[in-house]
């Protein structure tokens, strides 16, 4: 199971690192999957259910402890001398034992672009300070290892964040349960980083199980027991070469045109609203309690559907609403966002969601229904503007395949990842979608194939040189 999981391989990586951890000391290894977003994506800032599936695919975090007032990083990229390297001093996250501000942080890590990588990483001692009292005092030494292919839609930094997140917490005697894990994760790449992700991500990458969908409730991180996946069907993620990165223009754009639709429905329900920051408020909601995933489709086409503008200035939106309830991010004066179909989005996909893990437990699972719910996702991910031609083509092939029943869009759209729903034993049908897709694009797809335990399952080793 070790050598499956890849841990003896990276054991070995340590050992080769002799000159960089210390001998006498132990380390500790913690491994955190990256994640294949099956159902809910993009509505998890809505407080929808989600369902998503650890993949087999994951990142190994080495934390020890040092005697000096250093922090030491080497992040190892493919290729045995392919490496980065970064070192700060403890005073650039801590001054006078407290952890520097957030805003301070992202600063820090966003000055130089050979430092940017690091802020996933280190960002979790500012985090940990900020969050939990954690004083660092003495220096430490971090290597990461991931296999998670950045830039694919499948989470690839909540791997690292987790794993590292872990290991800090082992190597410094923090006890820190798996769900708490990835609220602390999910802090380092708002926060920190200054990505707006939701809380799916850190939260499967923690706290998933091999061979199951882990269901959560985004309100903010309600979980509930995990779906097991029937043995008659199968997932797998075809990498469309399209790059996708939560930190794009278009995720930004239409998470912040679901929060101004909310704010807008919240004004013709009579909610009382108050500002509390600049471009931010605060709304009494009794009803839906801030998130749209809790209205009815039914309900939002009754009421609400007619009075929802398809777009609308920022400037004129704060003019009249003064700002929205999303923490991290704001509406840009000068810009102009699409508000309708972000906000119906997370309204019908909680539902689509909702109906798709009932159907996995049935004693017949159907399968077109199944696939047919994946198909609207797409579309409705298409309407929001976070599609692509590239994940569309392979949606379409699936499509025309009789072997295969469903395909959508992952994550925050824009390119990645497309999941793909089959019959078990499939895989043959899946590689020649993805060769003849690579053929017509000019690359090589990726195909993600199974699933593997989340970090909590998989714990910390402890390894003496």
């Amino acid at each position: 199971m070790n050598e499956q999981l890849g841990l003896d391989k990276f054991t070995e990586k340590l050992r080769r690192e002799v000159g960089f951890f210390d001998a006498d000391r132990p380390v500790f290894i913690a491994r955190a999957p990256g994640r294949l977003d099956v159902m809910g994506g993009i509505a998890d800032y809505s407080g929808s259910l989600v369902l998503e599936m650890p993949i087999a695919e994951a990142a190994f975090a080495a934390v020890q402890r040092a005697d000096d007032y250093h922090v030491r990083i080497i992040s190892l990229g493919k290729g045995r001398h392919v490496r980065s390297e970064f070192s700060m001093s403890i005073a650039d996250l801590f001054e006078d034992g407290e952890a520097i501000g957030y805003d301070a942080a992202k600063s820090y890590f966003r000055r130089a672009p050979a430092r940017r990588w690091a802020g996933y990483i280190a960002g979790a001692f500012v985090v940990l300070g900020r969050e939990k009292g954690f004083h660092l005092s003495n220096g430490g030494r971090i290597l990461i290892d991931s296999v998670v292919p950045p830039g694919k839609g499948v989470s690839s930094s909540a791997a690292i964040e987790v794993a590292t997140m872990m290991a800090i917490a082992a190597a410094f005697d923090l006890e820190i349960d798996a769900r708490e894990i990835a609220i602390l994760c999910q802090k380092v790449e708002n926060l920190v980083v200054g990505a707006p992700c939701g809380i799916m991500d850190q939260m499967t990458s923690a706290a998933g199980s091999e061979g199951k969908l882990l269901a959560m409730v985004c309100q903010p991180a309600e979980l509930r027991e995990s779906v097991e996946i029937p043995g008659e069907i199968a997932f797998w993620g075809i990498d469309s070469g399209i790059k996708h990165s939560v930190g794009r223009g278009d995720y930004g754009s239409v998470r912040t045109g679901a929060f101004m639709g909310y704010r807008i429905i919240a004004d013709v329900a009579g909610f009382a609203a108050r500002t509390v920051a600049d471009g931010r408020v605060e709304i009494d909601d009794p009803e839906w309690n801030g998130y749209l995933a809790n209205l009815h489709p039914a309900d939002f086409e009754r009421r609400f559907a007619t009075r929802l503008p398809r777009n609308i200035g920022g400037v004129e939106f704060l003019q009249r609403y003064g700002g929205i309830t999303d923490a991290v991010t704001t509406v840009d004066p000068k810009r102009s966002y699409a508000v309708y179909h972000p906000t119906k989005h997370p309204i019908y996909e909680n539902a689509r969601v909702a109906r798709f893990a009932e159907l996995l437990v049935d004693d017949s699972v159907d399968v077109g229904a199944l696939g047919q719910m994946m198909y609207a996702s797409h579309e409705s991910y298409s309407a929001c503007g976070l599609g692509s031609d590239g994940t569309d083509r392979i949606v379409e092939m699936v499509q025309e395949s009789p072997n295969l029943f469903g395909a959508k869009i992952t994550g925050g759209g824009s390119g990645g990842t497309v999941a793909i729903l089959g019959r078990t034993g499939a895989e043959a049908e899946v590689q020649r979608i993805a060769d003849e897709y690579g053929d017509r694009a000019g690359r090589n797809a990726y195909i993600f194939s199974g699933s593997s335990m989340g970090a909590s399952e998989f714990g910390v080793r402890e390894v003496v040189f």
